[in-house]
This record gives structure tokens, sequence and C-alpha cells, in this order.
């Protein structure tokens, strides 16, 4: 029999993976099961009318990439019927941040074609087994995560009270938000999940459903098709390669940009010497993050030919010309391993919300077309079908004895979360606990001035730019979920301290 390895988003999701692994699935069929719960039990932080990407390296296989990423909507629309629907919100989430929401927002979502699609591939379970714990979590009410709460502070009214079942569910009858840990029933979504169990994901993308989702969104003006539905497919990717000591490191390959950001990161932090991070070793990590992160501003967020600015990032990070050059939403993650030596990682989003939840459903749907930071060319976003920017970079890593199952939520910061994850576990050889729970440093380029954010008690180097530190590790700064299997020391899995999270290791 199988055993795995588990790191996800909540205790519940853990368990609903150990669950699968005792009825005989293998890694894959236990990462879609702790991510189907965690999409649709985590409101405003996830949902699954949304967007993956899952990253599998099977045992004695080749690592393959799935893209579910939301893609452009409005098939069969004329041009004047584009870029409406949308309602600018603002919240002083995260310090500050503005989006678009309502059914403009929504773009063609992706999460479900791709977990069928690894399912079919790779899956041992059956596709009902995969559901059955999110079902019955939906049905008989999940707990409010602090996270969640935390959100829906900012964004209960604001976002979530353009649906009467949506703001219902989570609020109590005098309009104050339900508190942590409250029990969550979403009205018709256990159905909704019941139906999808029995039928596949065509119910979704063909079937009634495709129907009363695409008609909510053209009601109120948005661009979401039945054309742009039945249209989707999930497509596997080969993933961006590379290596760190004895490691193979595979990650999310374009058109998303974190793997590739991702990967000009750590190219640019090989000659890193050492076993501990030290002023110099961390300069060159500020000086990778601010190269990386200012060139994907300045070239890839609005580049024509993704691939091309990609390859370009990567050139220069190899050559040694990155750093000399370029130096001036929430999401959710599961990774698991298992003992055959397959691994699994899985990051899904669904922006910040839409706020729209068509009648029936219980499904949010994403504003992810209103993820400014992310999609700068805004609601009309380019050719109908084109896959939209994402961050996201599941990754897997592999050597001779071991495999790795790695990812992170927290928008712009997760491929420096991952960054420095990788060094310190790889590089490093840190504790898989002590890899992730070390205090982090982001360089943030969002605003006018570029910022260096750090955590803790590092020795900070002077880099030139403004500092803000947190003194605790906090949430900002992402959160590492990390599963491992090394031969003749078994599995193991750790989650970030600076989030909530669960982890198993289910042995037969």
């Amino acid at each position: 029999m199988t055993n795995v390895a588990v790191a996800t988003s909540s205790r519940l999701a853990a368990d609903a993976a150990r669950e699968v692994a005792a009825a005989g699935g293998n890694a894959v069929d236990c990462a879609l099961a702790a991510a189907l719960l965690t999409m649709n039990t985590e409101p405003g932080v996830c949902a699954l009318a949304g967007s993956a990407f899952i990253t599998v390296w099977p045992a004695g296989g080749e690592p393959v990439t799935i893209d579910g990423n939301v893609a452009v909507p409005g098939a069969g629309l004329a041009d004047d019927e584009r870029g409406r629907g949308g309602f600018s919100v603002s919240m002083e989430y995260g310090g500050g941040i503005e989006t678009l929401v309502g059914p403009g927002s929504v773009a063609v979502p992706g999460t479900l074609a791709a977990l069928e699609h690894a399912w079919k591939k790779y899956g041992a379970a059956s596709w009902q087994s995969i559901f059955a714990p999110t079902i019955r979590a939906t049905r008989a009410g999940f707990p409010l995560s602090s996270a969640c709460h935390y959100y829906l502070g900012f964004s209960g009214d604001s976002i979530y009270g353009r649906s009467k079942d949506g703001y219902e569910a989570l609020h109590h009858e005098d309009g104050t938000l339900c508190d942590t840990q409250s029990p969550i029933v979403i009205p018709n979504l256990s159905d909704t999940l019941d139906a999808i169990a029995k039928e596949g994901a065509d119910l979704f993308y063909k079937g009634e459903l495709a129907t009363t989702l695409s008609r909510h969104c053209r009601d109120g003006g948005g661009m979401l098709t039945r054309e742009d539905l039945a249209a989707y497919r999930a497509q596997e990717r080969t993933p961006l390669m590379t290596e760190i000591g004895a490691w193979q490191i595979a990650t999310n390959p374009t058109p998303a940009v974190g793997g590739a950001v991702l990967t000009a990161m750590l190219i640019a932090c090989r000659s890193i010497k050492g076993k501990a991070w030290n002023p110099d070793s961390l300069r060159q990590l500020i000086q990778s993050q601010q190269a990386c992160l200012n060139f994907r501003k300045e070239r890839l967020d609005l580049a024509a030919d993704i691939g091309a600015e990609a390859a370009e990032l990567i050139r220069l990070a190899r050559s040694g010309q990155l750093l000399a050059r370029w130096s001036s939403a929430s999401t959710v993650h599961t990774s698991v391993v298992d003992s055959d030596g397959t691994a699994c990682a899985i990051t899904a989003s669904s922006g910040y919300g839409s706020g729209e939840m068509p009648n029936g459903t219980g499904l949010w749907l994403n504003n992810c077309l209103g993820e400014i930071e992310l999609n700068r060319r805004g609601l009309d976003a380019g050719p109908v079908g084109a896959r939209l920017p994402s961050n996201m970079a599941p990754s897997v890593a592999r050597r001779d004895d071991a495999v790795l199952a790695v990812g992170s939520p927290g928008a712009d910061r997760i491929t420096t979360a991952l960054q420095q994850f990788l060094i310190n576990y790889l590089q490093f050889d840190m504790s898989l606990n002590d890899a992730i729970a070390h205090p982090r440093v982001h360089v943030d380029t969002s605003g006018k001035e570029i910022r260096l954010m750090a955590e803790g008690d590092n020795e900070l180097p002077d880099v030139g730019l403004p500092v803000k530190v947190f003194p605790q590790p906090v949430m900002y700064f992402g959160g590492v979920g990390a599963a491992v299997f090394k031969q003749g020391e078994g599995l193991s899995s750790a989650v970030d301290p600076r989030r909530e999270g669960g982890t198993c290791v289910y042995e037969h």
C-alpha cells in the first residue's frame, strides 16, 4: 500500500487527504482531495470557480504542469459588449488595495478542468471519493478560519455583500461577520459539488451549470459565455527546470510568470556559499529579488510574447547580467508526496473574489480580470481564450534518493517565499520546519517606492532601500507548505507558522 505525507492549508483538508489515502489513493488523489476541500471551505481566500496549477512528478516518469489558469472570456461577443460590468472597490486589506469586482471581473474558470485532468491521468481513487470529504464538510458546516475571518473583515460587505446567499452564510442576522471557528454552511454548495462528483466536470463546462454561470455574468454585463466554458481545456505544459546541487526543480512554465521569476531568482543565488545566511548572502538574495521583480514589472506583465521575455529573464540570470542590469489575493496550496516517489503540488486562486454567486449554485466566482496588480491590461484583457498572468508556482524537486513537493500562497510573495525555502532546505540543509520558519525578506515593488520588507532578527546589509521590519513572522510573507519522501528516512511534511495549516503522514 502507498503511504503519503501531506502539507495543506487546514486540518480539515489534511484529514480529507488521509481519508483518500486510507481508501488506496496515491499522492495525486490525496492532493486533489485536500485542494478541493480548501477551495470550498476558505471563503474569500479561494473558491472552486477560479484558477489552479498542478505540478506532478510521477515516480519513474517526467514532470508535468497542468495549466488550469483562468482565461479571457467573450467568445461570440461584439466589441461593444466587452469591458463592462466591473465595479471598483477599495479596501484597507494589505495596507490598501483597489480591485475590480462584479460580473465583468469574472474570467473563464479553469480549476475544475485541471483537477479532472490530473485525476484522469494520474489518479488511482474514484472521482466521487475525492469529492466525498468536501461534500460532507460543506453540508454539515465547516469552521471559519482565522485567515478567512481576517480578509472578510475588509471585504465582507464591499465584495461578499453582492450575493444574498453568500452574505447571509458569512454574517449573523444583525449583519456582523461570523466569528472565527463558527460553522459555515453555504446554501446549495454541497448539492452542486455532489452533482459534479456524479457527472464530472462536463456539468460545469457544458451542462446546466454552465448555462447558469454564463447567464448570471451576461445578465450583469460580464463577458463569460457558454462558448467560453465549452471551449475551455486544461493544458499540459513542460515545467521549467533548474537545479540546486543534486536537486532538479520543476516549476510552473509560461504563460504563467511565477515559475520563470522563481527560476531566475534561484539561478541568481546559486553561488551563495556556506550553510547559513550572512550579510553577503542576504545582499545577493535581496538583489536577486529586486532584479527579478523589477524585470517582471517592466517587461513580463505587459509582454506581447511572455515566453520570449521569460526566456530572456532566465538567460540574464544564467549569464550573471541580471543583477547588474535590473537592480534599481489570495491563494491556497497543497503539497503531497507518496512512498512510491510521486509528488504533486497544487496552487489555486480566485483572486480577491468577484462577490458573484449565481443563484442556486453556492459557487463564488473569481475576479481575476479585476486583479489590477496582476492583470494590468484591464477587463478587456486580450484575445479570447488567452491565459491571464499568474504568480503561482507549485513546484516539485527530485534527487536520486528523495522527492519534494512545495508551494505557497501570498500574491507577489509566492516566488520570494519559495526562493528562500528552497535555498534553506536544498542549499543550507536546514530541517524542513526550520527552512520554512526562518525569517524572510521581500523586495516590494508594488508602489511608487521600492521597499525592503524584512522579518525578525535577520542581520540586514545596506542595500540602499528603505526598510520595514516586522519583529515577528507574519502572514504577509507567504505560507509555504512542503512534503518530502527520502529513502531510508521516510515521509515528512511541514506547514508555515505564518498561517494556519494542516499536515499528516499516513502509513498503512
